[in-house]
This record gives C-alpha cells, structure tokens and sequence, in this order.
C-alpha cells in the first residue's frame, strides 16, 4: 500500500528491557486501563443522586453518561496514532494528569454545566491514555508471553466493568444519597496521583525519532471526528421515551457522507506519500478485520446485558442499587480466571477458544432471559447471580483470546492506531447495543404500565432487551465461525 511504502516514519522497536521492569509497565499501563473503564461503569448508578443533587433534566444525566463515551471515542484514533509516532509514555502522562484535574472537578462540580464540561474532558483524557495500553503491550511482549499479557489484560477489564456498579453503589451509601455521587469522583484522585508517580518512574521510554515534521493528517483527523459524532450521536440520545426526537437518525446519513469523504481524502493523502490517519492495510488483514468486528458485536451484547440486569432487579424487583450491582460480581471473578487460562491456551488453541466462548455467553443470555422470567421473585437475583458466574467464565474465553487473535500480525509501530480503532469498535457498540437495549425496555414499559403488575411489565421489558443482546451475540458467532472456515482454508486457527 503507498502509505506502507513512503511512510516517514520508522517502525517503533520492541522495546529492550529485563524482564521485571517490562511486567512493572506492564501492570501500570493495565491500572490505567483498569481505572479509565472504571469511570465508564460506576457512573451508572450515580444517576439519580446526580438528579438530586443537582436538579439535572433527563438530557443532561444522559450526557453525563454518553457525552463521556464520545468523547473518548473521538480522542482515541489520533491520540493512538499520535502513540505510534511519538511517545506512548509522554501520552500516558499527559493523559493521566488531564484525567486527575477532569476527575477533581467533577467531584466539585457546583452546577450540571460544570459537571458536564468535566466529563466530556475526562473523556478526552481517557481517550488520550487508553490506546497507549495497547500499543504497550505490543512493544513489550511477543509471542505466548504476550498472550498471558493481554489474558491478564483481559481479566483487569471484566472485573472493572463487572464491578464498577457495585463500586459506585457502595460510594454512594457510604456518602449518602444527595452527595454520595462525589465519591465517585473523589476516589479516582488519590489513585490516578499514585499511578502517574509510578508512570514516570518506571515507564520505558518510547520515543521514536524522526527527522521529519509530525504528520497528524488534521483534514483526515476532522473528518474522522464528524463520521463518529453523527454515527454516535442518535444512538447516545436514545432513551426509549415516546419524547425521543426521530429526526436524530437522519445523522446517520450524515454520517455516512462524512465517512465516504473521509475513505476518499485518505487514499488521495496516502497517494501524495504522507501518513493517513488510519492506514488501510490494516484492514486488508483477515484476523484484524474480524477481531475488531466480533468485539464491536460483543461489547454491543455485554454491557447492555449488565445495564437491562440492574434496571430489572431495581425496577421490577425493587433491590438497592448497590445489591443490584453485586449480582455481577461472579461473572467478575470468573471471568478474571478464565481470561487468565485463555490468555495461556490462544496460542495453542486459537479461534476455537473464542467461538466456544460467544456459545456459552448466548447460552448465558438465554439462561438469564428465562430465570428471570421463571423464578419466584425472592430467588430471582440469587439464581442470575449464578448464571452469571457461568457466563463470566465463558466470557473471559472471548475478550483477551480475542484481542490476542486481533493484534496477532499488526506490526509493532502500528500496534496504537490498531489498538485504537478497536477500542473504537467496542465504544461503538457500547453506544448501540446499550441504546437498542433500552429502547426495547422501556418502550415495554411505557406501552404496558397502567393496571398491570409493575414486576410482569418489567418481566415482559427485561425478555425485550434480551432479544436484542442475543442477536448482538449472534452476530459475533457469526463472524468467529467465519474467521475459523477462513483460518481452516488457511491451515492453521492459531496466530
């Protein structure tokens, strides 16, 4: 491809340190993954405290929420592009320190606008910092090493998402219900200050020299940003309400005629012999393509899960927030383990490992979908609670296996663009998995509240969200099992 050809740039190193001092950034880069997902999850269940407290309108909880999600979604591509041709260290920093000031100001936060305005900048900073992890772990391990690098990586990340809500439900009992919320926010600045002493103490450095001028493609960037602002944006304001504009889906149109401007401008900047922002080749790779296609799918299916879970059990069963948030716990725990044990085995086992762990996580949500609906309410979230260590387990064997089988044949100096367009996927499908869930939910409820029995009006809800989470989880089989008869013609399913 031209850009591989006339790329400026040369390839970034690994990196040459001993073996202690690369599991040392190692486990800082995964914190700071660890705390930047943390903040996506245990903000949920802050919602109604936020309401209180500061007389905020349905748009605004949910900016607090979504505006977050963008943010870090438009940050994550340049800034991962940014990694790969300057310094992944001094982004860590930079991001680390935006995210502890971000984080200060929200806990302060005397006003909604205030508020909002630092969450939207919290998500610049964890858009800056998180593309970093990834291109990390790229230069610092290779091989079945770097399996168990991103097994443990994998393991980090579903016990943060698995447990933000209940860390957010315990903060807010522990701060009372009117200014409970800040806590949430509070916690990150003694945290984030000892991660960013640790970051500039033993992160290698990464610098890449060149004699040449940066090249950031600021029209490719611009583009980028307004295909992922239009593409996002209906699914983000989708609540569900019969009061949701419908004319917010036409953006998807926009969105498309940004993104078709967008393929156009790369290939003509590519073709005068610069940078694009994101090099087609990567694309071309069959394991990449489909990697990043089945986590979009996942990360459309899983969160949403959780979210449809906590409002049922809250809703329809009437649990505290906090008991609602440790009905995930076990699938936190067991997913830790078995992301552990298939950050060990993809290496032997490739693609297989994944699809049987999709299979188990539909099963899971059928499981789910049924004890919710046939069990007597005392014992409902008892038995969830167990389905859904099973499920953790299952899906621990697809997220670290999976972005393992991803990176496998991105080459080193592009392992933060790539790494970047992933996490993109995931917060994508986050935003549309999550907005089709809910839609699905509460248009149940408002069409069938009235005289009928609050906890069959939630029932029929929580199996309409469900559907939806089952045909996002359809679809990432159907792309695994893809990926397994094209790795068969190939002869090997390993990376």
């Amino acid at each position: 491809m031209p850009e591989e050809r006339t790329s400026p740039h040369p390839p970034t190193r690994d990196i040459e340190l001993s073996p202690r001092h690369r599991w040392r950034a190692y486990w800082i880069a995964v914190s700071v993954a660890a705390l930047t997902i943390l903040d996506l999850t245990k903000v949920n269940v802050a919602l109604p405290s936020i309401e209180t407290a500061l007389n905020a309108g349905p748009t605004e909880l949910q900016l607090v929420v979504s505006g977050y999600i963008l943010t870090f979604g438009l940050v994550l591509v340049p800034a991962g592009r940014l990694g790969d041709l300057r310094s992944r260290r001094v982004l860590f920093l930079v991001g680390l320190s935006l995210f502890l000031v971000t984080s200060l100001a929200c806990a302060l936060a005397p006003t909604t606008t205030v508020l909002l305005t630092a969450r939207l900048l919290q998500g610049v900073a964890a858009g800056i910092q998180m593309p970093q992890v990834l291109g990390l772990v790229q230069q610092l391990f290779q091989g079945k090493e770097r399996g168990r690098a991103f097994g443990l990586f994998g393991a980090t990340i579903g016990i943060a998402t698995a447990l933000g809500p209940t860390l957010g439900g315990l903060l807010i009992a522990l701060g009372g219900p009117t200014d409970g919320w800040r806590l949430i926010f509070w916690i990150n600045i003694p945290l984030v200050a000892i991660v960013i002493a640790l970051a500039a103490w033993l992160l290698p450095s990464t610098r890449t020299k060149s004699h040449r001028a940066l090249d950031l493609d600021p029209v490719g960037v611009v583009l980028f940003g307004l295909t992922i602002v239009a593409l996002m944006w209906p699914f983000l304001f989708t609540t569900g309400s019969p009061d949701d504009d419908p004319r917010r889906w036409w953006l998807l149109v926009v969105s498309v005629v940004f993104a078709a401007a967008f393929v156009f401008w790369e290939r003509r900047y590519a073709d005068r012999g610069r940078m694009p922002l994101i090099p087609s080749s990567i694309f071309s790779l069959g394991s990449y393509r489909n990697g990043v296609l089945i986590s979009t799918a996942y990360f459309a299916a899983v969160p949403a899960m959780f979210l449809l879970g906590t409002l049922f059990l809250q809703g329809g069963l009437g649990l505290e927030p906090v008991f609602a948030g440790m009905v995930t716990i076990g699938f936190a725990v067991a997913s830790a383990c078995s992301s552990w044990i298939g950050g060990n085995l993809v290496t032997r086992l490739g693609r297989p490992l994944v699809v049987g762990g999709i299979l188990g996580m539909i099963a899971t949500a059928g499981a789910l979908a049924v004890v919710a609906l046939m069990t007597p309410a005392e014992w409902t979230p008892w038995a969830m609670a167990a389905v859904m260590v099973a499920g953790g387990f299952a899906g621990g064997l697809v997220i670290s296996p999976n972005q393992t089988l991803t990176l496998a044949d991105i080459p080193v100096s592009r392992g933060g663009v790539a790494g970047s367009v992933g996490q993109l996927g995931q917060r994508i499908g986050t935003a549309v998995g999550t907005a089709i869930a809910l839609a699905l939910f509460y248009a149940t409820v408002y069409r069938e509240q009235g005289d009928r029995d609050p906890l069959v009006v939630y029932h029929d809800a929580y199996a309409m969200g469900m559907i939806a989470v089952g045909v996002f989880l359809g679809l990432a089989l159907i792309v695994g099992v893809a990926d397994l008869a094209g790795r068969a013609r190939n002869g090997s399913q390993t990376p």
